[in-house]
């Protein structure tokens, strides 16, 4: 479960990044964050992933208090969570399955599951048979799945995506989108940070819209964002 009470984070250079920001996504809940361009999206990430802590109110994750948290406790906090970038951060000259294994090794995974767990993960994406390519030889969809695996790879009970369908076309974006939806199926909490209007639109999911550091919407349904 993800918890926001009261959250306001003003960083260092005097930003009002929150000015007060609650709402709570539950297990196993789809959820998009959507919003303009500095309107605080970037900052919730960073809460969610320990970048930055709040300067007053409650983060919760996972029943990780994010406010409290002790620096060993982050690497426990972490593996709760999966995190899937716009710009995909993979290695270019390591294989898609040493990508998925470097991710594997840093939770102090074993060898055998790493060898049980990879194939098994790229076939949910749509990747089997591409384990020994590298990200050059992939399509920027193909990428983003190797992401979107990555971020699978260690079992996280939510995954976090920041503007995943970003540098790829609608076609592509659609896919994406259907294909973290039935991971969300299969029970994984997802939360979805975008500014894409129409792929907001395209699904009946729970919309949360922030906006100058405050939320100004939150139901299902469609919403009209700022592009």
């Amino acid at each position: 479960m993800i918890r926001l009470k009261d959250v306001v984070k003003t960083y260092e250079n005097g930003t009002d990044a929150l000015r007060g920001v609650s709402f709570s996504i539950e297990d196993g809940e789809f959820a998009f964050l959507v919003g303009p361009s500095g309107s605080g999206k970037s900052t919730i990430i960073k809460l969610l992933t320990g970048e930055v802590v709040p300067t007053s109110g409650r983060v919760i994750v996972n029943g990780f208090s994010m406010s409290r948290i002790d620096e060993w406790q982050i690497p426990y906090m972490r593996r709760t969570i999966g995190v899937i970038f716009q710009d995909f951060r993979l290695i270019p000259g390591k294989t898609v399955y040493d990508n998925l294994a470097l991710a594997m090794y840093a939770v102090d995974a074993s060898r055998r599951e790493i060898q049980r767990r990879i194939p098994y993960v790229l076939e949910l994406v749509g990747l089997d048979g591409k384990a020994q390519r590298y990200p050059g030889e992939l399509s920027g969809g193909e990428q983003q799945r190797v992401a979107i695996a990555r971020a699978l790879v260690n079992n996280p009970s939510t995954i976090v995506a920041d503007e995943p369908t970003g540098n790829l076309d609608p076609g592509r974006s659609l896919e994406i989108m259907t294909l973290l939806e039935r991971i969300n199926a299969l029970g994984t909490t997802v939360v979805v940070v975008t500014h894409e209007k129409g792929l907001v639109n395209h699904f009946d999911k729970r919309v949360i819209m922030i906006e100058d550091g405050l939320v100004v919407g939150d139901g299902v349904g469609s919403y009209e964002v700022k592009e």
